[in-house]
């Protein structure tokens, strides 16, 4: 595989450190990177994706799509060569589908006992 063809990416995490940086093909799938990092997840963190589709990746702004590719997602501007790109990444755990609905009571009249002098 032609040295250009790959990628070092590292993946910041909401606290600031970083997954990585490792080296990926240009045909990677934003998919393959979410896996990678829920695998390679550091041990300690107060939030842990349970599962890929937990896992949101954002480069230069933009939510990356899973079937997109790492070539089709790198940021045609600003690039180093032998530079490493940082996707940032964002946990959104799902909710349960037996999600408890707040019971809505019917509106209370409220009385006033109001004496005129």
């Amino acid at each position: 595989m032609p040295e250009e063809d790959l990628v070092d990416i590292k993946f910041r995490l909401y606290d600031g450190s970083d997954i990585g940086p490792f080296r990926y093909s240009s045909a990677s799938t934003i998919d393959m990177l979410k896996q990678r990092i829920v695998s390679d997840w550091p041990k300690g963190k107060t939030i842990v994706p349970k599962a890929v589709n937990e896992v949101k990746l954002i480069s230069s702004g933009k939510i990356l799509e899973n079937n997109k590719t790492v070539g089709q997602c790198k940021a045609p501007f600003g690039e180093v060569p032998g530079g490493v790109s940082i996707m940032h990444v964002v946990v959104q755990p799902t909710l349960a589908k037996t999600k408890t609905e707040k019971k809505i009571d019917e509106p209370r009249k409220i009385v006033c006992s109001c004496s005129i002098l």
